[in-house]
């Protein structure tokens, strides 16, 4: 150690080039370099760094030296013709990486080595390719975010676009707001070119660019972007071609997606705006930017009405789906498995917002939840068999108190999936659809109104108002599933009976929302809100029958006879429907009492018909049939029984 110095001091002292004689360095000071990335005491390669590059601005390095001593490097990343030789070698034409050894042995020969040792580091790297790469400084083309006011309309129609989720609003405003000039160049040997003369000398595009744009267009138009390459300057320049450079710099990718609203929806009469864009969350500065910015600068308005994210698929782990890892679920397979509409099913139930897992177990589980909806499915339609709804339909003020209220529950249903389809809310409607499969149709309509299909007779007001309902809630049904779960919906549609007015249309995908189901009319004889009571009671109800059943006390439900203690108020609206409770609570005689808030039960005496499985105590009254209750001898018989509330 020679001595210790603070690194300020040294600024701007000039240091000789290690094998280069005429060629002093000036030593800079640049804050990008942090002490535990080392001393700062490096090289600085302007021309192959952004950060060399903007310390080598501040001290006039850029002005002082010319582009071949900045960026001796081609495109190749081969030295370029004229860089001067390292030692006894040349380095003109030779490859960066090919050129190490040479340099090594130049530095040796003129005493400047120290030590030398080979390391291995993982950056710079290609993420794709996972090879080394050199930065390296190009002339660019760009778009200023300043002119014509880009930036600042572009900011304004962000807020003129619905954006799902919410905070893609301030994501994508937030990027553009920040962003620097647009680069729309890249050094490729593919893509679409950036048909430009740039005259040789002052490097400004040729005066009639636009005009040779559209005469270059037409010949890509009939030869493909090839044209251009193969195209000789002369054809359109004349006798300026020699003072022209033709560019071969691509156009950015992102630029050539931006420009679909015109190119695309435009050509193919369409229109603007589009409905929706739908990309994955990395596009608020792709796709979604490219194209609102190109879509503000033509037409001063954001060639979309909506935007919508989504996340990337993960495993089980949270690991992102990828092949070099090895971990994906091909859709083809969960295809030949399970089906389409199951992998839809998953898709749909996930919250896209954030990443969504998929695993053989997350699938199982779709599966289960997509056999709850079909079989509901299954259930409705096949208790229509024999319904025609031009004879059998009725009105909604005709029909049984459960079944105008399973309607109801279908509407408000039916209006929650509307809106969550407005706002693609899938994951919403996948769950009030299992929702309503699971607890409004299998634990309460359809276990109820079992009976009444199997004992009534077949024309009885009874039955048919039960098909009635299921008639119109299979036809709300099959349009609510028929986005997510097409195939199904598709295959239901062909099985449902004809409408009153005769008229189906060929597919579900063209029909509109269906508009038989209604709310319940305020005056109704049994409201909404009594009917949630009756549930709660219900549900009282079993909890009291469940465990007499397990203990062996009763067979099942049926076998038990229920007395309800409830306040005076509820005893006036319940009395009138006690002999229809049973039916509600799927038990033996129901007596409603004033008096309290409790419900008791206890193993009935009566015989059990062999028919409907009720205990009563008329049966065998029928000498004729001997084994059966009042009501069934009169649905087989007789002029039936009636039904007024379940």
């Amino acid at each position: 150690v020679h001595g210790r110095v603070a690194g300020a001091a040294l600024e701007n002292l000039v240091l000789a080039h290690p094998f280069y004689a005429t060629r002093d360095i000036p030593l800079i000071l640049g804050d990008h370099v942090s002490a535990e990335d080392g001393t700062g005491a490096v090289h600085t390669a302007p021309g192959h760094g952004q950060e060399d590059y903007a310390a080598a601005r501040r001290y006039g390095l850029i002005e002082k030296y010319d582009a071949a001593v900045l960026n001796p490097v081609d495109g190749r990343g081969v030295y370029l013709p004229g860089t001067p030789p390292a030692g006894d070698t040349e380095l003109a034409g030779q490859h960066i990486w090919k050129a190490n050894d040479a340099i090594v042995e130049a530095l040796r020969a003129s005493g400047a080595l120290l030590a030398f040792a080979r390391l291995e580091h993982s950056y710079p790297h290609c993420w794709r390719h996972k090879t080394p790469i050199a930065f390296r400084a190009t002339p660019q083309w760009f778009i200023s975010m300043e002119q014509a006011n880009l930036r600042d309309d572009a900011l304004a129609a962000i807020k003129n676009v619905g954006w799902f989720p919410k905070w893609g609003e301030a994501r994508i405003a937030g990027m553009v707001e920040g962003r620097p000039d647009w680069t729309i160049s890249r050094q490729r040997t593919w893509g679409v070119p950036i048909a430009l003369f740039v005259h040789r000398q002052s490097g400004e595009p040729h005066p009639r660019s636009s005009e040779l744009m559209r005469a270059v267009a037409e010949r890509v138009e009939q030869g493909g972007v090839d044209v251009w390459y193969t195209l000789d300057a002369a054809e359109l320049l004349g006798e300026e071609a020699a003072d022209y450079e033709k560019i071969t710099d691509i156009l950015d990718v992102w630029f050539d997606s931006g420009v679909t609203h015109e190119a695309v929806l435009v050509e193919r009469g369409f229109g603007k705006p589009a409905d929706l864009y739908l990309e994955g969350s990395d596009q608020h500065r792709g796709w979604f930017q490219s194209s609102l910015l190109t879509g503000v600068a033509m037409d001063k308005a954001a060639p979309y009405r909506q935007c919508l994210t989504h996340g990337f698929t993960v495993d089980e782990k949270g690991r992102k789906m990828s092949k070099s890892l090895g971990n994906g679920i091909e859709p083809q397979d969960i295809m030949k498995t399970l089906g389409a509409d199951i992998l839809r099913l998953w898709i749909a139930s996930a919250d896209y917002s954030n990443e969504m897992s998929l695993s053989q177990e997350i699938l199982k589980r779709n599966a289960d939840a997509y056999r709850r909806i079909r079989n509901t499915a299954r259930f409705l339609l096949s208790n229509l068999h024999g319904f025609e709804p031009a004879r059998d339909l009725r009105a909604l003020d005709d029909m049984v108190a459960l079944d105008r209220w399973i309607v109801h529950r279908a509407w408000e249903v039916q209006e929650k999936i509307k809106a969550a389809y407005a706002r693609y809310d899938f994951a919403e409607i996948v769950q009030a659809l299992l929702n309503f499969c699971s607890v409004d149709l299998g634990s309460v309509y359809l276990d109820i109104t079992k009976d009444r299909l199997y004992t009534m007779q077949e024309d009885s007001r009874g039955r048919r108002s039960a098909q009635s309902a299921m008639f119109r809630i299979i036809e709300a049904f099959v349009r609510w599933i028929a986005p997510v779960l097409s195939f199904t919906a598709d295959e239901l549609w062909g099985y449902l009976p004809t409408p009153a007015d005769g008229a189906r249309l060929d597919n579900v995908l063209f029909a509109t929302w269906y508009e038989g189901l209604a709310p319940m009319p305020a005056d109704a004889p049994l409201s909404a809100a009594r009917f949630d009571r009756l549930l709660e009671l219900r549900e009282q109800v079993s909890a009291v029958l469940e465990p007499m059943r397990a203990a062996g006390e009763i067979g099942a439900a049926l076998d038990a006879e229920v007395t309800l203690t409830v306040g005076d108020d509820e005893q006036a609206w319940l009395a009138p429907l006690a002999d229809e409770l049973r039916f509600l609570f799927i038990s033996g005689d129901v007596s409603v009492v004033a008096g309290g808030n409790g419900v008791k039960a206890a193993a009935t005496d009566k015989p059990k018909c062999v028919r409907c499985w009720h205990h009563r105590a008329d049966v065998g009254s029928d000498p004729a049939h001997p084994q059966l209750c009042g009501r069934c001898v009169s649905n087989i018989d007789g002029s039936g029984e009636q039904r007024q509330w379940f």
